[in-house]
């Protein structure tokens, strides 16, 4: 793997930067509510020395309805700078979860015009297999100051997701299990209806990673998406359950170089939940 400070890093390399003074490491970990796990506790009991733990479920938008929705930019710069994150630093943004969610506040530094931020390839399962530091403590952090830009052709909200599945001048690319996507498996969260936006097609994020959990190569990336028959040609939207896994779709396209990606962030939990729009069931 070739690492990449803007998108994707490896243990090595975050090994080799662990005492960089602007390097700032993010413990990202969110879990499903059925997985029955505690991503805070789990951040307290052990993290890669120095990290700072990112709630993904707090740094949100608390005016919408919809869980975790993207924070407003002085909620972000906030929240950051009080963690010690701010202009000038190197973030690398990790998980231990099964949904890699460090990829969608990888997403939201983007979202907010922060570059110099990477995913570490692997997380903090293969950090731990190869017996790499952790501790306990909580990092020592002081104030620092942060600008953001935020980008807005880097999200759709549901009339833009409407629009674009109607003239289907986008491809509308959906991260959710198979069965999900087909409808045949109920949603996790009630009264959401099954099914898929019309018009797309689905890639479920696990087939962007390996077993060890690190993502794939890019040229094993495209083949993913086209074998889904995503045209990769258009525009693409991603989407999932409540834009988490999205977020892995968007870093794969931006790792095969693609730019003009956006994600849904209101996703099927919004979507599935008004009886006005369409949806579709079975395959693309």
């Amino acid at each position: 793997m070739t690492d990449d400070p803007k998108t994707l890093v490896s243990t090595e390399w975050l090994a080799a930067h662990l005492d960089d003074p602007d390097l700032r490491i993010i413990d990202a970990s969110w879990h499903m509510p059925a997985a029955g796990r505690d991503a805070r506790a789990e951040y307290e009991a052990a993290h890669i020395p120095g990290a700072r733990f990112f709630d993904i479920d707090a740094i949100a938008d608390s005016r919408s309805p919809l869980p975790h929705m993207a924070p407003q930019p002085e909620l972000f710069i906030s929240r950051l700078r009080a963690m010690g994150i701010g202009d000038g630093h190197q973030v690398v943004v990790y998980d231990n979860s099964d949904t890699h969610s460090a990829a969608r506040v990888w997403w939201t530094f983007r979202l907010m015009g922060k570059t110099d931020v990477a995913m570490l390839d692997g997380g903090f399962a293969k950090w731990q297999a190869e017996g790499r530091p952790v501790e306990d403590m909580p990092p020592i952090t002081r104030d620092r100051h942060m600008t953001v830009q935020r980008q807005a052709a880097l999200v759709r909200d549901v009339t833009q997701v409407a629009a674009a599945a109607k003239l289907g001048d986008h491809q509308i690319v959906d991260a959710r299990s198979a069965a999900r996507f087909r409808g045949d498996e109920p949603e996790p969260r009630p009264g959401l209806r099954a099914g898929h936006i019309p018009g797309a097609r689905n890639v479920p994020s696990g087939q962007l990673y390996n077993p060890d959990g690190t993502m794939k190569s890019p040229e094993e990336l495209r083949a993913v998406f086209e074998s889904a028959g995503v045209d990769l040609a258009r525009p693409v939207i991603t989407t999932c359950g409540s834009g988490i896994t999205a977020a892995s779709l968007a870093l794969a396209l931006e790792r095969l170089g693609k730019r003009d990606w956006s994600l849904y962030d209101g996703s099927w939990t919004e979507w599935g939940s008004y009886p006005d729009l369409k949806i579709a069931t079975g395959d693309a």
